[in-house]
């Protein structure tokens, strides 16, 4: 009797389920205080309404879902997302975080992490692409309507994103502002939504450089950018084109020197207000970083789709875009397309 009375138990333990393999943390802030958040407390604390959140849930569940495990019940998938957005809204610590939610700091790393690979996977594609012909059709109409400038669908620019210094080829990444970072290509659309994104480039290089090292450039120098659409502007049949500053060099698809429109200073401005995760030095490792550069651009898109209310207050005060210099003349077609859009906004007292 004395041995079965021994066997017995451990089984017993196990149907208690577990008592040393889990940290009882205190998770009283999401479980009974964030509940009762009003609109405006989940604007400012996820940048984004409940109702988008759970739509995040529901379009990424299917390669976010978990299952309990034997000694550890998996967090639920919106206090996930939640660590996640609060990651990106924030810029604040793992560790801090972790408090916050009452979580291991492990688990907001693997949170942040699962989140953007799976934005990356399922909604970065879907916020984030070449438009169609008759969405290129739209944004030309609204650029025009807006600005007066005809078949312009985008302006470009670069920003810089903070990093740690890389272990490697950490002088590549060193800017000429004095700190370390990465660049964000962005070409956005009059309503100030990203189309087409770089993300990754060393900070050192110029815009200029890193236009040409990007898929962007590669599609447009090949006419594989935008459909073959020409309107008469004067003398001249001008097709679709972006602009951008003097950094750029003058191409048939690429005006210049324009100052930075209204719409990209905007982008950029809502963009890094309202995931200032882009403000702080992102100690990350490179691979992350980008991703995370990545899903803060989508969410962009996303939170702009779905008229999210965008708070002044979050709005960015240091200016990140040089003023536009003199351009030398070039004796080719592009500067007759320029010159004609030149000459339509002098005759409609719209020049910059």
């Amino acid at each position: 009797g004395h041995r079965n009375k021994v066997d017995t138990v451990p089984l017993f333990r196990c149907l208690r389920g577990p008592t040393v393999w889990a940290i009882n943390r205190s998770s009283h802030w999401w479980d009974v205080l964030v509940p009762g958040f009003t609109d405006s407390q989940w604007l400012q604390n996820f940048r984004m309404s409940e109702d988008t959140i759970n739509y995040l849930c529901v379009r990424l569940c299917h390669v976010l879902e978990r299952t309990d495990t034997t000694f550890q019940k998996c967090v639920p998938l919106k206090k996930r997302l939640a660590i996640a957005l609060w990651k990106l809204a924030t810029g604040s610590e793992y560790r801090s975080i972790g408090h916050l939610f009452g979580v291991s700091l492990t688990t907001v790393c693997r949170c942040v992490q699962e989140f953007c690979a799976a934005m990356q996977t399922v909604l970065v594609p879907e916020l984030i692409k070449i438009p169609s012909a008759e969405r290129f059709e739209e944004m030309a109409a609204y650029f025009e309507n807006c600005w007066g400038l005809p078949h312009c669908v985008g302006a470009i620019d670069g920003s810089h994103i903070p990093i740690i210094a890389p272990t490697t080829y950490h002088s590549d990444f060193f800017n000429q502002k004095g700190w370390h970072s990465l660049i964000l290509q962005g070409v956005v659309d009059g309503w100030g939504l990203f189309w087409n994104i770089c993300v990754g480039m060393p900070g050192s290089l110029h815009d200029a450089r890193v236009l040409r090292l990007s898929s962007l450039w590669e599609l447009a120098t090949h006419g594989n950018l935008f459909p073959l659409h020409t309107k008469e502007i004067g003398t001249v049949k001008v097709g679709y084109y972006i602009i951008g500053d003097s950094a750029y060099s003058l191409q048939d698809w690429l005006m210049k020197p324009f100052p930075d429109t209204v719409q990209l200073t905007h982008a950029f401005g809502r963009l890094k207000g309202r995931w200032p995760c882009l403000l702080q030095k992102n100690e990350c490792d490179m691979e992350l970083a980008k991703v995370m550069v990545t899903t803060c651009c989508a969410l962009h898109n996303l939170c702009e789709n779905h008229s999210e209310i965008y708070d002044n207050t979050w709005d960015v005060s240091a200016a990140e875009y040089n003023p536009a210099e003199a351009v030398p003349r070039c004796s080719d077609g592009r500067t007759s397309v320029r010159d004609a859009l030149v000459q339509l906004l002098q005759d409609n007292e719209l020049v910059f």
